[in-house]
């Protein structure tokens, strides 16, 4: 054989080796990856010709698929769609998010959970169908939180949050602005595409959940972190007197820029009780107090209820909520009072609430509570578990008494229930941009001596003039509506 043949045999030798090889690690290696790659138009394609699985809330529906007279066999439709559409997701030709992703497995019949129905479903010769998800959502409460975080003025952005303080059970999951997942779930691909192009570039991003993925500093609402550290660190309790006055000179600074205000509020001269400055939200009292225990124990306890940290494993993506570190006492000081880099998710928020709600102790929240096969036959029932013991049970039973006070005799009051003892506190947390209107905050649980839920709002953006954001009288009233549902369930 002469060189030019042989040369030309050896390269067509060595294209049948890469040929081989591409293929081995395309069928073998990265085929679980490129199943589950949601721009897989084959896999979606079949998943369009089965009867995909529900999300249920209830008994209802909020996801379901229905028979279809086109191409596809069965078209994914949402009955409650602006609703709940920053939880389910869409399902659509192009791409999938919220539980339509995560639960993708068992929606779409392919969970090893289902390997019985499956197997059924075979020898019956009967299609193939997809389990269902049930939701620990309270129907009453989504809409709720719902109608009240949408009745306040113009384009509103937000979210509310409740949890069931003993199990981590996500109670309502509501964020601002939303969409309508049915024009995404289309047949028709041109409107589909049309429809998420306009959605992607919208500002004001209606596709986020905000109760999950958007992280604002919290401001006064953290004050229950750093009252917590501060009870925590053995230095004081609900009954003591805590530094007060009506401005603190935050240390390493001189000048107005260093300056920390109470903005009117009573915080007395010198030394004021515990429930005062919590009713009142000191700024002058929370960051002395975040500076008496140091930015290592603020860091720590912040962490301990879940800062700089994932924990919601049913619903993705999560953002992180974030407390700073290796902070000299100026930054310490300004955290104490949930600014300079503290920032937070309201589901983060509301787990702080909860947790003081029970004892202390941080459940890890979730919002899928069953896994069902097609016949609603339970497969698999989520068990609640706990993330940490944030604070100790005398801690949280201070706490629990400061912010009753903040509800009865403080800036809590709008959340105030007839016959039922709550506990909250508010929150109005500076942008940092002068053309960015504040965020309004407000957390709360009841009954305080039995709670059955927590809740947390956030209002990012409303028509509201910047003189009359205040966390609340904007979020105590939906907070209330929340609780309210829960409670006279």
């Amino acid at each position: 054989m002469n060189k030019p043949i042989r040369t030309i045999s050896m390269f067509c030798l060595l294209l049948f080796v890469a040929l081989m090889l591409n293929a081995t690690y395309l069928q073998f290696w990265k085929a679980d990856s490129l199943d589950d790659d949601p721009r897989n138009r084959r896999v979606i394609e079949a998943a369009y010709s089965r009867e995909r699985g529900a999300i249920l809330v209830g008994r209802d529906p909020i996801a379901e698929s229905v028979p279809s007279d086109d191409r596809f066999e069965f078209q994914r439709a949402y009955p409650v769609p602006f609703r709940y559409a920053p939880i389910t997701g869409y399902f659509s030709y192009f791409s999938q998010t919220g539980l339509e992703q995560s639960q993708n497995e068992v929606l779409s019949g392919e969970d090893p959970r289902l390997f019985v129905t499956k197997l059924v479903d075979l020898l019956s010769n009967n299609p193939n169908k997809g389990g269902s998800v049930q939701l620990t959502i309270d129907a009453d409460a989504q809409e709720a939180a719902y109608e009240g975080l949408d009745a306040l003025p113009g384009a509103v952005e937000g979210s509310v949050v409740a949890l069931d303080p003993s199990s981590g059970k996500i109670l309502a999951m509501v964020s601002l602005p939303t969409y309508d997942p049915n024009k995404l779930a289309s047949h028709d691909l041109d409107e589909v595409s049309d429809t998420y192009d306009r959605l992607l570039a919208d500002e004001s991003e209606p596709l986020l959940n905000r109760a999950i993925q958007t992280t604002l500093p919290p401001g006064s609402t953290f004050k229950l972190v750093t009252a917590a550290a501060a009870i925590e660190s053995g230095a004081y309790t609900a009954d003591d007197l805590v530094p007060g006055g009506a401005t603190y000179q935050l240390p390493l600074t001189s000048g107005e820029s260093g300056l920390i205000d109470n903005e009117g509020r009573d915080c007395g001269t010198d030394r004021i009780p515990f429930k005062q400055a919590m009713a009142q939200s000191c700024n002058t009292t929370f960051a002395a107090l975040a500076n008496e225990v140091g930015a290592d124990a603020m860091i720590e306890q912040a962490e301990a209820f879940g800062f700089n940290s994932d924990y919601l494993e049913d619903l993705r993506p999560q953002a992180r909520s974030v407390f700073p570190s290796e902070m000299d006492a100026a930054q310490t000081g300004q955290s104490g009072i949930g600014q300079f880099e503290v920032r937070a998710t309201p589901l983060q928020m509301a787990m702080v609430a909860a947790a003081i709600a029970n004892n202390g102790v941080v459940k890890r929240p979730y919002i899928v509570d069953e896994v069902q096969s097609a016949e609603y036959d339970v497969l698999e029932k989520t068990d609640d578990s706990d993330l940490s013991q944030a604070i100790s049970a005398a801690t949280a039973s201070d706490l629990t008494a400061l912010l009753v006070e903040t509800v009865e005799n403080g800036t809590a009051s709008p959340a105030a229930i007839d016959g039922i003892t709550v506990a909250g506190k508010t929150g109005t947390a500076q942008s940092g941009q002068d053309d960015v209107a504040p965020y309004a905050w407000f957390v709360s649980f009841a009954p305080a001596e039995d709670p059955q839920v927590a809740v947390a709002v956030m209002i990012e953006s409303a028509d509201i003039p910047r003189g009359e954001i205040a966390g609340g009288q904007l979020g105590g009233p939906i907070a209330k509506a929340v609780m309210e549902a829960i409670i006279n369930d």
